[in-house]
């Protein structure tokens, strides 16, 4: 747990002292609005959580973006705005305890001086049901505001309870353009940057690292820093060859909680669904060299194999499973192989989404029909009394008939002309089109 006054990093470099050994990227944290770059969209002018904090009412919130965004800084500036208490959580090294000891020390800030807390929960997807389900209560009554940070997509790694609790607020990814006026602000900033050392930039220099951060501003301030770092104290020039030396080889940037994660997964799944196993290998071997979890390319490979190859090649989930299945079992490095197994073998077989647009029609009608019940012919009679309510009565059971099939109603009366599932004419589900035809052939 970490107790934060705003920029008590940024505020001690201006001292000198020991403070000359904190990042450059802590001692450039924003301080106001006028220094905050990009986010408009977030806290412009105008926009609601600008105005929450305008008129002091700030919610319970999930700041959603890539890595160097400024989630961070954004909650600091809430809860300076504001003169809020402000503590800090990292959701991998904190548990229950540490939530009920700032609870605790909440409630004296509340009752005591008059004062509300905050508590910044970073990665906070990384709690567990349990520990995120802690928070509810004091959220609710607003004991607490919690402002969690995630890289993740909180819709999928948050529970539904907590995310009905709190805004989601999106930060974007940032641009080069403003990546580089942010190392620009660092070379000729003299309180907390690198002003004071006669530090230049040779022309494109800061464009370059703004490209290799890949829109992450704490990685391009750490480059910049250790770029200058390499010059001699009197100060001196900013070159492509120094950049180059501090690199060293050109490595795909690869950040496995960052935007990079999900840019390069929504590539290769498209690759696969694309059926180009050579684009699907090159997005898998970049994951793997960029260290991605091997379970979250097994469950991405699991689900494009139901999704976009289905019943044109059933096997297509087996060999999927058998993938996710076996990299439990064997583990990095031979998993890799087995992984490229399974994303050749998907890549390259025919493709349909008919069951997945079937059950996502399914499901809308459900939630927003009146489908009408069971017909009685399917109901469950395996009761006393069934009978006499007429459950399954007059059920035909299809192995006595020839083929297997007798035709009978089975879906409930308000939609028994509706059609989910559409075969398509690839692979496999060429022959299951041509059974159901046979067997519906008003409907197929």
């Amino acid at each position: 747990m970490e107790d934060m006054d705003l920029f008590s990093a940024a505020e001690e470099a201006s001292l000198g002292g020991a403070a000359r050994f904190v990042p450059l990227a802590q001692r450039m944290r924003p301080r106001t609005f006028e220094e905050f770059v990009g986010q408009q969209e977030a806290v412009g002018a105008g926009r609601f959580l600008r105005r929450m904090m305008e008129a002091d009412q700030v919610p319970s919130m999930i700041l959603f973006g890539p890595p160097g965004t400024g989630k961070t800084t954004l909650a600091q500036m809430i809860a300076a705005h504001t003169h809020s208490v402000f503590k800090k959580l990292n959701a991998v090294a904190s548990g229950i305890s540490d939530l009920r000891a700032i609870v605790k020390e909440a409630e004296e800030q509340r009752k005591f001086y008059a004062r509300r807390t905050i508590v910044f929960i970073d990665e906070i997807h990384r709690f567990n049901k349990s520990q995120q389900d802690v928070l509810l209560p004091y959220v609710e009554d607003g004991r607490l505001i919690l402002i969690g940070a995630t890289t993740e997509n909180p819709f999928f790694e948050v529970n539904h309870a907590l995310l009905s609790r709190v805004r989601v607020v999106r930060l974007q990814k940032l641009t080069d353009v403003q990546v580089a006026s942010i190392c620009e602000r660092a070379l000729t900033d003299s309180d907390r940057g690198l002003g004071g050392r006669s530090i230049k930039a040779a022309d494109g220099i800061l464009a370059a690292i703004a490209q290799f951060a890949g829109g992450d501003a704490r990685m391009a301030l750490n480059l910049l820093e250790e770029m200058a770092a390499m010059l001699p104290p009197i100060g001196g020039t900013l070159t492509q060859e120094l950049l180059e030396s501090i690199l060293g080889e050109r490595v795909q940037s690869y950040d496995k909680k960052g935007d990079n994660h999900y840019d390069t997964a929504s590539a290769f799944i498209k690759s696969m669904r694309g059926s180009d196993p050579d684009a699907a290998l090159h997005y898998l071997a970049r994951m793997l060299a960029g260290g991605e979890d091997v379970n979250f390319i097994a469950r991405r490979i699991v689900i494009c194999a139901s999704e976009d190859v289905g019943n044109a090649d059933p096997m297509a989930l087996v060999v999927a499973m058998a993938a996710a299945q076996a990299v439990q079992f064997i583990g990095l490095p031979e998993a890799r192989i087995t992984l490229g197994q399974a994303v050749t073998y998907v890549a390259s077989a025919p493709k349909s989404n008919a069951a997945y647009r079937g059950i996502e029609t399914a499901l809308k009608d459900v939630r927003s029909k009146n489908c009408g019940g069971v017909p009685l012919h399917l109901r469950d009679a395996h009761y006393k009394g069934a009978a006499a309510l007429g459950h399954g009565t007059t059920y035909v059971y299809p192995h006595d008939y020839a083929g297997h099939f007798t035709p009978q109603q089975y879906l409930p009366d308000k939609l028994k002309q509706t059609r989910y599932y559409r075969p398509t004419e690839n692979g496999a589900e060429a022959r299951l089109g041509a059974y159901l035809h046979a067997c519906w052939p008003q409907r197929y």
